[in-house]
């Protein structure tokens, strides 16, 4: 069941994400001074771009609950995809210059000293169960708001699990067996996972700019919808592109021209009411074309 209020859940999630943003960028800053490990330094530039993330979406939830106005007939969800663009581009930056730093300590082939090991793994501990109890709370928010925003704020603190978790790892590893390498190698693949999560949010964020369609399963659900809906004969020209979390969808319906227009009207109103029901954050209009002709 929807909720009846959505945009003011959805804001609950983003204020629990810059809360919760705002913690670990402090605490893994306090522990990237007391242990100078290159892995909390990779955990801590995730959180506080995850803190640029989490202001975005709520910067994004706001602006796009506007309705369309004279100036923006279809709304102003795009600014989710403007936004998205460029934290990937900030995603990127900071994991590049992680990766040169891990990889050079690594060419310097000693070892750099850690301090403070074990109160730097409590605030990575810390920092991972925060993390893991605002994720479960937007997925529950996404599930009953179907809201790509939050789902997306989500999946951007799941990425966070790894880093943190790694970075209590090399931690310990220190601590427990001086093995310093580590630090860097964790490091590293938290590089690489930042790195490939800011190609994904940039690749979504430019197709969405361009108008590039819904995805192929997408496009299979709306013609299943049609080809079952009553009164329907046939249907063509189906056109869909994407705005931050909307999804506009232009479909052509084929109709008996016998009818009456009230009669051919309710045939379109009760299809367009099934795409939304399926897919609630489609806008969708539908042209009624003829049969045969």
């Amino acid at each position: 069941m929807a909720p009846k209020d959505p945009t003011r859940l959805n804001l609950t999630a983003a204020i629990a994400s810059l809360s919760v943003a705002l913690v670990l960028v402090a605490v893994k800053l306090w522990a990237l001074w007391a242990t100078g490990a290159l892995s909390v330094a990779a955990s801590a530039a995730d959180s506080a771009l995850d803190l640029l993330v989490s202001v975005g979406a709520m910067a994004a939830i706001l602006y796009a609950a506007r309705p369309a106005d004279e100036d923006h007939a279809f709304g102003h969800t795009s600014v989710e995809d403007l936004a998205a663009l460029g934290q990937a581009l900030f995603i990127a930056a900071a994991a590049v210059g992680i990766a040169v730093g891990a990889v050079s300590r690594l060419a310097a082939g000693r070892a750099e000293a850690l301090a403070a090991e074990l109160p730097g793994m409590a605030a990575m501990a810390v920092s991972a169960a925060l993390t893991l109890g605002l994720v479960i709370w937007q997925g529950r928010v996404a599930r009953a708001t179907g809201s790509r925003v939050v789902a997306a704020d989500r999946l951007h603190y799941l990425g966070d699990l790894l880093p943190t978790l790694g970075a209590l790892a090399a931690l310990f590893a220190s601590a427990r067996w001086g093995l310093w390498q580590v630090d860097s190698v964790v490091a590293l693949v938290a590089a690489a996972v930042m790195l490939r999560g800011a190609a994904g949010i940039g690749r979504g964020a430019w197709d969405a700019l361009m108008d590039r369609g819904a995805d192929p399963e997408t496009l299979a659900g709306i013609g299943r919808i049609a080809d079952g809906w009553p009164g329907v004969r046939g249907w063509h020209d189906l056109k869909t592109r994407t705005a931050g979390s909307r999804l506009f969808v232009h479909l052509h319906i084929e109709l008996d021209g016998e009818q009456t227009l009230e009669e051919a009207h309710a045939i379109g109103a009760g299809l367009r009411r099934a795409i939304i029901a399926a897919y609630p954050q489609a806008d969708v209009i539908i042209h009624k074309d003829v049969a045969g002709r």
